[in-house]
């Protein structure tokens, strides 16, 4: 296939509200959408946007959009949605997601009880920006107004010390909370092998599943020959990509662990590839993938569900590639 021009469209978007974590906060959406034409025809979407708290750089951020670009022309002059040109496997119509409240400090129980009746067995909460002992009540509170069949996806994003950690999670355990699982709880150590020690120590300790994400450059030898936590969290620009991602997917099935593909702050072209992904390497898993809340986006065609979210849900594109056609608000 012959590209004829590429272009790279930056865009900035404002956000409708903060996007905070223990490492700050943001209050825009800024990257490049990469366009490719080809000779025949047809036009290829890659979406580039780093994020350095997710240690996404500029160049995987860029090779990310190539590669999902490149992809989604191959799809097109297949027939097929991107997802089934990655895996070769049924049909997925609808992706399950967590619902995602953003970070503890700013949710009440109206907002949880709103959850009764929209089928959201998974709500996603970042911690680790207040005290843990603070924030152990908050989620006590919190979890009285939780739907019964609902439970909780925490997200530290690497606030605590091992001993600030273990002490969150025995709360937790004491208190009997709903908890499906906690990412990233431990502080980053220079060369990673004391991390990768304490994650190990702490998840031996913990009855519900541990997972990375940031943390990312764990992911080697070592740590598939004693895997310190049960999930990897897949952020596809990350990790080299699409295709990358399907590897190290794999490498994880065959150590025992499970894995959940998660958006970071794309635009809707980001997000699609994030979905095909996920219905590539784990339909049946409950995925992270949202759309930011923004003043103004790029956004999907608004003709029918696909592309669409809804309450635990997300519709994929059943459209040849990507599926991703931009247009003004």
């Amino acid at each position: 296939m012959k590209i004829v021009t590429a272009t790279w469209l930056p865009y900035t978007l404002p956000l409708a509200s903060p996007w905070v974590t223990s490492r700050g906060r943001r209050t825009t959406l800024s990257g490049e959408l990469l366009r490719l034409n080809s000779a025949d025809g047809l036009t290829g979407w890659g979406d580039a946007a780093p994020l350095q708290e997710f240690s996404i750089s500029h160049q995987q951020a860029r090779h990310f959009a190539r590669e999902t670009a490149l992809l989604d022309l191959c799809a097109q002059a297949r027939q097929l949605p991107l997802y089934r040109l990655l895996s070769q496997g049924p049909c997925v119509n609808r992706l399950q997601t967590h619902e995602n409240f953003g970070n503890l400090e700013a949710i009440d129980a109206a907002r949880l009880q709103a959850l009764a009746g929209r089928h959201a067995p998974v709500c996603k909460i970042k911690v680790g920006i207040q005290p843990w002992s603070t924030e152990i009540r908050s989620l006590q509170q919190l979890t009285q107004a939780l739907p019964a069949n609902s439970r909780l996806r925490l997200d530290a994003n690497q606030a605590w010390n091992p001993a600030e950690a273990r002490a969150f999670i025995d709360a937790c355990s004491q208190l009997q909370l709903p908890i499906e699982s906690l990412e990233e709880p431990l502080q980053a150590t220079p060369g990673g092998s004391d991390l990768h020690a304490a994650l190990r120590s702490l998840q031996r300790h913990c009855a519900f599943p541990l997972a990375v994400d940031e943390s990312a450059d764990l992911i080697g030898t070592t740590f598939w020959q004693a895997p310190p936590v049960r999930r990897i969290i897949i952020k596809p620009a990350r990790h080299g990509g699409l295709l990358g991602a399907l590897n190290l997917a794999r490498q994880a099935r065959l150590a025992g662990l499970d894995c959940v593909v998660t958006s970071a702050l794309e635009s809707d072209c980001g997000l699609l590839a994030c979905a095909h992904l996920a219905a590539a390497l784990a339909p049946e898993a409950i995925h992270g993938l949202h759309r930011p809340r923004l003043a103004g986006h790029l956004h999907l065609p608004t003709t029918s569900n696909e592309g669409k979210q809804d309450n635990g849900g997300f519709y994929l594109p059943q459209l040849p590639g990507l599926g991703f056609q931009p247009r003004s608000s």
